[in-house]
């Protein structure tokens, strides 16, 4: 699939320069970037999921700081 989207221009320079940096083009870094964050959101909805059947229903910000995850 093909997908074209507008970055910030600060954005713009890191890929930029993780491209340089790794030898990869800038599709592969931002591929490659996505692919870890849409991994990641699902391991945090699937954490979310066993915090909620294991003690109910609890807020997001709980859930962070149970998870080491809090700002």
């Amino acid at each position: 699939m093909t997908l074209s989207i507008r970055l910030a221009p600060e954005t713009e320079k890191k890929l930029t320069r993780l491209a340089k940096e790794t030898g990869k083009s800038k599709s592969v870094c931002a591929r490659e970037a996505i692919d870890e964050y849409l991994e990641e959101r699902e391991d945090f909805r699937i954490a979310l999921d066993r915090l909620k059947k294991e003690k109910g229903e609890i807020d997001l910000r709980s859930a962070r700081k149970r998870l080491g995850l809090a700002d």
